[in-house]
């Protein structure tokens, strides 16, 4: 209904989306790796029109006594979003309620895969930047700082893969743009460790009737697996290169 007044057609007469995608279907999804010299570990990652730059230092010794944990690493995330990434023009204060939220949820999604108990007593800081938001930043976040801490060698019990998932016009769409994600819909994000099928992450923006809770949460499964089969192609190619020089 909401679609409807707002004069958009989210979906053509025949099933497909705005930027003319099937509903299953991801948006283009691009990386690379060690973009960033000064860090440990880095990532540029681009999803459509939304792209993300990771950096990873650490494990390095922990500066302040309250993040100094006897028996795991301190996971320090910071999520901002650079001036330019969006075109609306409202004055974004570092500290702003979305972006501690986001933090806020990168560190315990990370918490959950880092293998941080091998590093007692120390500090990984994990900092993400959007540079251009197109919808899916949550996902498109946690995406780029898997494939950063990869590059950073910091262990984990897998990748973590992240995908949003909604339901516009009785019809379950993943991975959505902009657009989408403001059609007053609900918004469905899942971060997994592919290999164990263990969900990290679950965060419902808007609400879902219980009767498409299943289908949209089985749509943003399937999409963080297609995600995990990319990254991982990348990491592949990356270790290919860095063999060959």
């Amino acid at each position: 209904e909401h679609s409807e007044m707002a004069g958009v057609e989210y979906l053509s007469p025949e099933g497909l989306r705005i930027d003319g995608r099937r509903p299953p279907e991801l948006r283009k999804l691009e990386s690379q790796l060690g973009k960033c010299q000064q860090a440990d570990g880095s990532a540029y990652l681009q999803q459509g029109n939304t792209k993300v730059i990771a950096t990873v230092y650490g494990p390095h010794d922990v500066s302040r006594r309250s993040e100094s944990l006897h028996d795991k690493a301190f996971i320090n995330c910071q999520y901002s979003m650079a001036t330019f990434s969006t075109s609306e023009r409202k004055s974004r204060t570092k500290g702003d309620r979305k972006s501690t939220e986001i933090s806020l949820a990168l560190k315990r999604t990370f918490e959950a895969a880092i293998l941080t108990e091998l590093y007692p007593m120390s500090k990984i800081d994990i900092f993400v930047q959007v540079l251009q938001s197109d919808g899916g930043n949550r996902s498109v976040c946690i995406n780029a700082a898997t494939m950063a801490l990869i590059d950073a060698g910091v262990p984990m019990k897998d990748y973590v893969c992240a995908c949003n998932a909604s339901y516009i016009e009785n019809t379950t769409i993943v991975d959505l743009n902009y657009l989408e994600e403001t059609a007053g819909g609900p918004d469905l994000t899942v971060a997994m460790l592919p290999k164990s099928g263990k969900m990290v992450l679950l965060q419902l923006d808007a609400r879902l009737h219980c009767d498409n809770l299943e289908q949209v949460l089985s749509s943003a499964i399937k999409g963080c697996s297609r995600v995990h089969t990319i990254l991982d192609s990348y990491i592949k190619e990356h270790i290919q290169k860095s063999v060959v020089l």
